[in-house]
């Protein structure tokens, strides 16, 4: 079986030696007689895994001591929504910098709970690039600030954190966690979903400020309280083992690799390689992103005629290489190069681009 290059923006392209331990250890996990799958999350063997997980992920993003790692169902989107019911006070102001579709979406979703206030937004420039922090209009009283720290969509990334004073900084780091080194302490919050760097779809994280835990927020179930998960360790019901137990081994095949530090060298290059197929293209292949504010994650492009979209397709999939279609709110073309994604791997597309160039231009 030959694998293919998968460039799919999430669910994404895994470590293979993750998913062999995977394949390996399906049926029985370490002598215990049942798949971890099969097993109860509150036995010996899944909070093994459990605690394995958020001490590996504690070491690989350098997180303090005062801040709770939770590990909850589901994706980024439902997060979006608990953010205001936990931090916000009823008819509390909360600040939103939206740099793209996901940005808009956490708009969406907190404005039942808060008074959101959209602070800066490049949708006016078609989320080309990142709102200048000058033209920010923060609110005095914001309950927290929340940007999207990379746009899996629109393929823009913010490359420097913003200072926003006193006011806890919220930021949906699903695509670009674990990417390069990373100030938690910068952040009350950082969350977003597995399914891009950290492992497979169907569970999310949240690193969160032990203060900000102590927040009254609004009316909530206890189901939907940051506070009720945190004091559970994350077993306020049952979570999604599967999709942990494959978080854990992924997170620990990043430790393995180097860490952080080696895959930011490694995305560096990797986005380098692929940005200058396009741009030496003579425009047959371009990215509209503001170059200062160009994904390392997600790179959009679009070929100079529109027509030639499916023909490209197909024939990548023939030489291998595949999930480029582009989102349907955006088009075109999207490579995923997240820390799963092998540097040959971006070299076969480049290498394919340049190809078909000279087979169709």
């Amino acid at each position: 079986m030959s694998r293919a290059h998968n460039f799919s923006a999430g669910p994404a392209t895994l470590p293979e030696p993750v998913l062999r331990q995977a394949q390996q250890e399906m049926l029985d996990w370490h002598g215990a007689g049942a798949s971890i799958v099969e097993l109860s999350h509150r036995g010996p063997e899944f909070m093994q895994v459990a605690a394995e997980a958020e001490t590996d992920l504690r070491a690989l993003l350098a997180i303090p001591d005062d801040y709770a790692v939770l590990f909850l169902a589901g994706g980024a989107t439902t997060l979006q929504a608990l953010i205001p019911l936990n931090f916000a006070a009823p008819g509390q102001a909360a600040d939103y910098v939206v740099s793209g579709h996901w940005g808009k979406t956490a708009v969406k979703e907190a404005r039942p709970y808060a008074d959101v206030r959209i602070a800066a937004s490049s949708e006016a420039d078609g989320f080309r690039g990142i709102p200048a922090r000058a033209s920010w209009q923060l609110s005095e009283d914001a309950a927290y600030v929340h940007i999207t720290a990379n746009e899996t969509i629109h393929g823009v990334e913010f490359r420097e954190l913003p200072d926003v004073g006193a006011v806890p900084l919220v930021a949906d780091f699903s695509s670009s966690i674990a990417s390069e080194p990373l100030d938690i302490a910068r952040f009350g919050l950082v969350y977003g979903g597995a399914q891009k760097n950290l492992g497979p779809a169907g569970i999310s994280f949240a690193i969160v400020r032990r203060d900000l835990l102590e927040r009254a927020g609004q009316p909530r179930a206890e189901i939907l309280d940051y506070r009720a998960h945190a004091a559970k360790g994350s077993m306020l019901n049952t979570p999604p083992t599967w999709s942990w137990y494959l978080l854990g081994l992924t997170v620990r095949w990043m430790l393995e690799q180097g860490g952080v530090a080696e895959f930011a060298r490694r995305n560096a290059r990797k986005a380098a390689l692929l940005y200058a197929a396009i741009d030496g293209s003579g425009g047959y292949y371009r990215n509209e992103v503001d170059p200062a504010a160009r994904s390392r994650m997600n790179v959009p492009f679009f070929l100079h005629d529109a027509a030639l979209d499916q023909p490209f397709l197909a024939a990548a999939k023939g030489a291998g290489l595949i999930g480029l279609k582009g989102h349907r709110a955006l088009g075109g073309m999207r490579a995923s190069l997240y820390n799963a994604m092998p540097e040959a791997g971006v070299q076969a597309l480049a290498d394919f681009m340049a190809d078909f160039r000279q087979r169709h231009g």
